[in-house]
């Protein structure tokens, strides 16, 4: 983990300088542009790659501090984290699956008509809201009912 911090780390401080460069770039040639009257102003900046490139600064500054403080806060090196360790050192515990399940193509069903519909035409939005509603509830559900019930 803490390779990963110290790339995005990497990454920002390279975002930064490169959302400087491309700022005083976009002044310069703004200068050089025959016919401008106030050559270094503000008025010459490229507004949207500077935003960009500085949003893609914050976020990975963003990142960076995440996984430093993760770091910090797990008190010492996962086995993920190590060359030496086994499978076997790892939490063994990864959550429920169930393998058998239908609803997760029914969700993805209504919300593929969902989307369409916010492409194509909203009434196809309406067809797929309700078949989300039941899949989600379904696959809430699906424990609660029939063979698998506890």
């Amino acid at each position: 983990m803490r390779v990963n911090a110290n790339l995005f780390w990497i990454l920002a401080v390279f975002f930064g300088l490169s959302a400087v460069g491309y700022t005083l770039w976009s002044l310069i040639d703004y200068a050089n542009t025959p016919g401008q009257i106030e050559p270094l102003t503000a008025q010459g900046v490229e507004w949207v790659g500077t935003v960009g490139i500085g949003l893609g600064t914050v976020f990975s500054a963003f990142l960076a501090f995440y996984l430093t403080i993760t770091k910090r806060a797990q008190g010492g090196e996962l086995p993920e984290d190590s060359y030496t360790a086994d499978i076997d050192d790892g939490d063994p515990e990864v959550g429920h699956f169930s393998p058998w399940s239908w609803w997760p193509m029914v969700l993805a069903l209504g919300l593929a008509f969902m989307f369409l519909g916010f492409a194509v035409g909203i009434w196809l939005a309406f067809l797929g809201g309700p078949i989300v509603l039941i899949a989600i509830v379904g696959w809430q559900y699906e424990y609660y009912r029939s063979f698998f019930a506890r």
